[in-house]
């Protein structure tokens, strides 16, 4: 059970927060055949197809070499070579993406005093630790959810849910508003000392969260884990009370409106990428399949035993018409690297596209590339970022609803419909030559505060602002004294 130290001394609860009523599901049995479904749904199966292809298991790893057998059909051989080779482009793709939009600390902006501040506390490293982990779980999955909560030290924190885990029933068609939703995830555990795998079942709504686990098709209450309201407050006589939010405490971060994984649209480009050069290195490795041995005089065979033979042992029986002696002839097949090489290329380059991504290789990257062409470069990945963002920001305006009612309730102030501006500020080449030149001539046009922000070397424009301030300072300081040691007055009416 999770207790809450509440500081509020008069012990008031914000309205938009309910005490608990601990009911259940009305239809469990409802849930129960969503959930059956859920699980081995298409739509599941794309998650966590994109998460496994991000860690490295491939279709390609479990491929078994097959040739034509004896009777036309395919059947497994296992004396050829069956390279399972991996150049994980798309786990790249991914890694570009999330760094670009997420890598660097977010911004808030706000007008009212102290709120940004306050925002930052809530939203410090630790959160921007787990925001990341987020948008990677958003792109393999389409969407990906943060659950606010509060640990045993009672401060509001964040739990990141992958998309996989949770099934999510909307209240309009848009899906913006949550109705409930159900997690399902397994663990680990022991059985005396057998060690067995249990389903865990939550169910998330505005009357608390309800635990189950998912034994065969039924949903049996969890002893170990009961059901329990969003939180427990304890006031400053030691009394505590289960509370609920009046929202569903679960937020959905999308890679895009449609929840379509990043993998959709690259899977058969990435494993085209993976086959081609495992099946080059097949080839370089069948040193004895270079050559096809022709045997003459031979007894022949039938075309099943033919294709086998071919395919399985690179040698063919054939017999002449007029019976002379046998004979031994050979026919070469040269493997051509530069067939493969172009293949390659060209499955890579449409993967990058295809995924929206950018080559760090471009030859726009050549010698002195300028400003604009790395904005060309930047272009395709800029259009996944852009809706990316979109989304996160809807996502983060429902999450500031309840970092709000937490401020509320902890006696920081009432910040509802405060406008806040979340900045992502994103993580893209430039040519700072050129940047700094640029700001050194807007000197006199544009404000040194405007210019300071676009500078390249600025990491916090009000923190540099004082650094001017102060080094101006000091060194007028160190003038009005030489002024005085040497018979001036120091202030500045001396010829």
């Amino acid at each position: 059970m999770i207790v809450l130290l509440w500081t509020d001394q008069t012990g008031q609860i914000n309205q938009l927060i309910k005490i608990g009523a601990g009911s259940r599901m009305s239809d469990l049995k409802f849930v129960e055949l969503e959930l059956i479904k859920f699980q081995s749904s298409l739509l599941r199966r794309d998650m966590i197809t994109g998460e496994r292809y991000y860690r490295g298991d491939h279709d390609i790893l479990h491929r078994r070499r097959m040739v034509i057998g004896e009777k036309g059909e395919l059947e497994e051989v296992k004396n050829l070579p069956n390279n399972k080779l991996v150049d994980n482009q798309y786990g790249k793709l991914v890694d570009q993406k999330v760094n670009y939009l997420l890598a660097k600390p977010v911004s808030f902006e706000s007008e009212a005093d102290g709120y940004s501040k306050l925002l930052q506390i809530v939203f410090n490293k630790g959160f921007l630790r787990t925001l990341k982990n987020v948008g990677e779980d958003a792109l393999n999955g389409g969407i990906a959810w943060l659950h606010p909560y509060y640990n045993d030290d009672g401060e509001l924190v964040f739990k990141k849910f992958p998309g996989y885990e949770v099934l999510p029933f909307w209240a309009d068609a848009e899906h913006t508003v949550l109705d409930f939703a159900v997690r399902v995830y397994q663990i680990e555990a022991y059985e005396g000392t057998t060690e067995t795998i249990i389903t865990k079942v939550e169910i998330y709504d505005k009357q608390g969260i309800h635990r189950y686990e998912l034994k065969g098709f039924n949903l049996v209450p969890d002893v170990e884990n009961p059901s329990s309201t969003h939180m427990v407050i304890e006031d400053d006589q030691g009394n505590t009370t289960g509370y609920n939010w009046d929202k569903v405490p679960l937020v959905a971060f999308k890679f895009n409106n449609k929840e379509i994984p990043l993998i959709k649209r690259v899977k058969s480009l990435q494993d085209a990428i993976n086959t081609i050069l495992s099946d080059f290195e097949n080839n370089m490795q069948e040193d004895a399949r270079n050559t096809i041995l022709v045997l003459q005089n031979y007894d022949g065979t039938n075309l099943g035993e033919f294709r086998k033979n071919l395919s399985q042992y690179g040698v063919v029986k054939v017999k002449t018409v007029d019976g002379v002696g046998g004979d031994l002839k050979t026919l070469e097949i040269t493997v051509n690297a530069e067939n493969y090489k172009i293949i390659f290329e060209l499955l890579k380059k449409a993967l990058i596209e295809n995924g929206r991504g950018f080559d760090a290789k471009d030859d726009r990257m050549g010698n002195n590339p300028n400003q604009m062409n790395i904005q060309s470069m930047y272009s395709d990945i800029d259009l996944d970022a852009n809706g990316m963002e979109t989304e996160f920001q809807a996502a983060f305006e429902q999450l500031l609803w309840f970092v709000n009612m937490h401020f509320v309730n902890t006696g920081q102030g009432d910040y509802s419909g405060q406008p806040v501006n979340v900045i992502f500020n994103r993580d893209i080449l430039i040519n700072e030559s050129e940047s700094i030149e640029n700001c050194a001539k807007s000197t006199g046009i544009l404000s040194n505060e405007t210019i300071v922000s676009q500078h390249p070397w600025t990491t916090d424009v009000k923190t540099e602002m004082k650094r001017i301030a102060d080094e101006k300072a000091q060194q007028q300081s160190e003038i009005d004294q030489y002024k005085t040691m040497f018979g001036g007055t120091g202030d500045g009416n001396e010829e």
